[in-house]
């Protein structure tokens, strides 16, 4: 059986809803086989990040080459990188193996607050990272550091967007939650412009959504779809692990991105 594959370059989220965690249960639901760079351990919960020990360059760069020697992956996606270093090896060994269908969820900050971005690493992502990207998903905080604009209504998300994709010559889907509109993306891509609706489900439990439509994007277009119906399964595929209304954990508590999984092994005792 010949699977689609994909690889998660990212954080690690000891709680499981966000970063590697995430990115790998939401590839496999989505019907690829996921493998993993790690840049970062962090010790964090739904409260927020209490520490991160990123990977060192050679180490990091060590597991890419690991993946890509043996088996390459039809989509990359890229998550939390944190530092100029780390950003530069990613850049460096995704042009060697002339790496396809890649992904940027330009992470910043995390759902709690917490930075998880040194301002150097933003401008080496600008430079060195997004030249290589098929899309850029960043939401309102992120487009606003990326484009320089301040975005406060469905119009500077377009402003912005066109920006950002002309700018850095890659798509960009322009996330409009953080109250701009009810979770209407923007997609802009070989200067079209195309709004992806969506109602917000009311459920407070949004850690990790940002990794999870990113890698679900990036899953989907392993699988051939092209960009437009990769986001809008990506976007389907987030309301139902919203909807299924998981409550984990004091804070912003993650999803069930298993809500679709209906498996014998699924089942609990009697």
């Amino acid at each position: 059986m010949k699977m689609k594959t994909a690889l998660t370059i990212a954080g690690s989220d000891c709680s499981g809803g966000a970063g590697i965690q995430a990115d790998m249960k939401t590839m496999t639901m989505n019907g690829v086989y996921a493998m993993s760079a790690i840049t970062a351990l962090t010790a964090q919960n739904t409260t927020g990040v209490r520490a991160i020990q990123e990977s060192t360059p050679d180490f990091l760069r060590q597991q890419i080459d690991a993946v890509f020697e043996d088996i390459y992956p039809d989509a990359v996606k890229i998550g939390m990188v944190a530092s100029s270093e780390l950003i530069r090896v990613i850049a460096d060994r995704l042009r060697y193996y002339d790496a396809k269908n890649v992904v940027i969820d330009p992470v910043m900050v995390a759902t709690s607050g917490s930075a998880l971005m040194k301002n150097d690493a933003v401008q080496t992502l600008i430079e060195e990272l997004l030249p290589l990207a098929i899309l850029v998903t960043p939401n309102i905080p992120e487009a606003q550091v990326l484009s320089d604009l301040t975005i406060g209504t469905k119009e500077n998300m377009v402003t912005a967007a066109k920006q950002i994709g002309d700018n850095y010559h890659c798509a960009v889907l322009l996330k409009g939650g953080h109250s701009i509109n009810d979770a209407n993306d923007l997609l802009y891509a070989n200067g079209e412009l195309v709004w992806f609706e969506g109602k917000r489900i009311n459920n407070p439990n949004t850690h990790g959504t940002g990794c999870t439509l990113s890698s679900a994007i990036a899953s989907n277009l392993a699988k051939g779809f092209t960009l437009a119906e990769s986001v809008q399964r990506a976007k389907d595929y987030i309301s139902g692990a919203l909807m299924s209304m998981l409550d984990l954990g004091k804070g912003s508590g993650p999803m069930n991105h298993l809500f679709d999984l209906n498996s014998d092994y699924m089942k609990e005792a009697k």
